[in-house]
């Protein structure tokens, strides 16, 4: 059972070269790597170059407009492995991940999935890392556990089932992130079997520092939460949870005295209550 690793790409030179080396130290070589490469200069042939050296496959492909789930669905239909994972430009992976991932597949025919364990993040938020089944209840209720995409392995067979990811959403769209999310949404909604797997272990810096209140860090967190706003739409959640959504990125800075994050979140709700409302007024056209 092989495993496709696709990596999109956009803007950064020397943390792709990290990553890509950080993978040729794998115990198990059964993987290919898929290099969306959305520059539209060079600068990634000379780690391609690389590449013919070591024991993985690495698969050159370009995409002219950035997107971040665009640039995985390319991945997806160029994807010889059985298993597809979504790894970033600027994370490495322990060398035994691979052999564990192939392991967990192996030994289990009715797995569709598994969410490994990011090591930085789950160290920064002092908690450890879930385990079992993911639950479709809790998903619903945004109480499922951490499943960033970095850390998402499934069949092949899966991804193409559902259609891979929905492009209208992720980086370089209006609705700027939550294409991780949505497809965990609909892959259990689809009843498909995904458990937490901690012993694939994924590093990736998490940044615990407050960030500060500028016109690109409010577009960033306006741009993002309209992701999450679509979802409550797309999915159908209930009042409840997305009224939590609503008031939390302010109610819960103001109760802990954090007025910069207060302010902040007060571009999350409106980025919400945007992607809500404009999913909305495509679904009654």
């Amino acid at each position: 059972m092989k495993v496709s690793l696709i990596l999109a790409t956009v803007g950064r030179t020397t943390d792709v070269g990290r990553c890509l080396r950080s993978l040729a130290t794998q115990t198990d070589t059964n993987f290919e790597v898929l290099l969306v490469d959305q520059n539209q200069d060079d600068r990634l042939l000379p780690f391609v170059r690389e590449a013919a050296s070591w024991a993985y496959t690495i698969k050159h492909l370009r995409m002219a407009q950035p997107s971040l789930s665009g640039a995985r669905n390319l991945g997806i239909a160029h994807a010889s492995g059985e298993i597809i994972g979504l790894t970033d430009d600027d994370c490495w992976y322990e060398n035994d991940a691979i052999a564990q991932l192939r392991a967990a597949f192996l030994d289990d025919d009715e797995l569709d999935g598994v969410v490994g364990h990011w090591v930085e993040q789950s160290q920064a938020r002092e908690h450890g890392q879930a385990t079992g089944q993911l639950s479709l209840a809790a998903w619903r209720r945004f109480r499922g556990g951490d499943a960033s995409s970095i850390t998402l392995f499934f069949k092949k067979d899966l991804l193409i089932k559902l259609g891979g990811f929905d492009e209208r959403f992720g980086i370089g769209q209006w609705f700027g992130a939550g294409e991780e999310t949505d497809f965990v949404l609909r892959a259990l909604t689809h009843k498909a079997r995904l458990v937490n797997l901690p012993g694939v272990r994924v590093h990736h810096h998490f940044n615990t520092a407050h960030i500060p209140i500028t016109p690109a860090s409010c577009r960033n967190a306006r741009r993002r939460a309209r992701g999450t706003g679509a979802i409550y739409a797309k999915h159908k959640l209930s009042a409840k949870v997305i009224a939590r959504g609503l008031l939390a990125p302010v109610a819960v800075p103001l109760f802990q005295g954090n007025l910069t994050a207060a302010c902040l979140g007060v571009f999350v709700v409106f980025g919400r209550l945007e992607g809500f409302i404009r999913w909305n007024l495509w679904r009654l056209r």
